[in-house]
């Protein structure tokens, strides 16, 4: 079986050099080119040293020199959109690790992933662990009638809350049924400490230097809490998560959204 092709869109952020790596080291894959806006080489030397690839600056003109069968995009949501459809309209798959898309958005790639005949992955978080918290909160969801989330990231990730917290949240809320109780705060002398809430759910962002990513749902009921608590110690957490991404979509036609489609998670609501 010949390698799966592989162009990277955001290749020269923290995330798009992380996966080139990843990329580089998996047998089954081959990286065929990347695009970054703050291109200023034509060629990118890969981490390996093995050859260097075409990096440019428009994606367009990318996709037409490499001819990749899947686009990763680690780029932000207003980039990454206007990437799935030019890949998806093109007959290419697209792998997405990009917080802040809309459903309409999500809609508008299932549409142009099935009409092309090719799959689409889009995730909030291709951490393993991160995905198994998602679980694990959606299971204690029909036990407890309260609960917060309190996410931690670096100070310069451009949106709160994280993507990861929302979908937490709405699977919580989406396996429970019904909203959670959310306990009205009589008087708030500084406003926005409660956080926001989905669904009942409070959410708290925290944003600090020294911070990766970490997530962390609290269940309270009379008399006990529960906490799940899941940390980030580098990127390359995500990289098992985007691989088995990478190999799925190819396989697939249409949006499949969050990495847990694809794991064999047994139990739950």
């Amino acid at each position: 079986m010949d390698a799966i092709a592989v162009l990277v869109h955001g290749a020269l952020g923290k995330m798009g050099k992380e996966v080139t790596a990843a990329v580089c080291r998996d047998r089954e894959l081959e990286m065929v080119g990347a695009v970054d806006i703050k291109a200023t080489e034509e060629q990118l030397l890969l981490p390996d040293g093995s050859k260097s690839v075409p990096l440019s600056r428009d994606l367009e003109s990318g996709l037409k020199l490499c001819k990749p069968r899947v686009v990763v995009d680690f780029s932000i949501a207003e980039a990454a959109i206007s990437a799935a459809r030019l890949a998806l309209k093109q007959g290419i798959n697209v792998v997405i690790g990009t917080s802040g898309l809309t459903r309409d958005n999500l809609d508008e790639i299932d549409r142009l992933a099935k009409d092309n005949g090719v799959g689409a992955m889009v995730a909030p978080n291709f951490a393993l662990g991160s995905v198994v918290l998602m679980h694990l909160a959606k299971i204690a969801a029909r036990f407890f009638d309260h609960a917060e989330i309190i996410e931690l990231h670096h100070h310069e990730k451009a949106d709160a809350p994280s993507g990861t917290a929302l979908a937490t949240a709405q699977a919580m809320v989406e396996a429970r049924g019904k909203p959670f109780v959310y306990p009205a705060t009589r008087k708030e002398t500084l406003s926005g400490t409660r956080g926001g809430q989905v669904g009942g759910v409070a959410i708290h962002s925290v944003r600090l230097l020294g911070l990766m990513a970490s997530q962390e749902v609290v269940f309270g009921a009379p008399g006990q809490t529960l906490t799940l608590r899941h940390d980030t110690l580098s990127r390359e957490c995500y990289m098992p998560g985007v691989i088995l991404a990478i190999k799925e979509v190819v396989r697939r036609k249409g949006l499949v959204y969050g990495l847990d489609s694809l794991l064999d998670l047994k139990g739950g609501p």
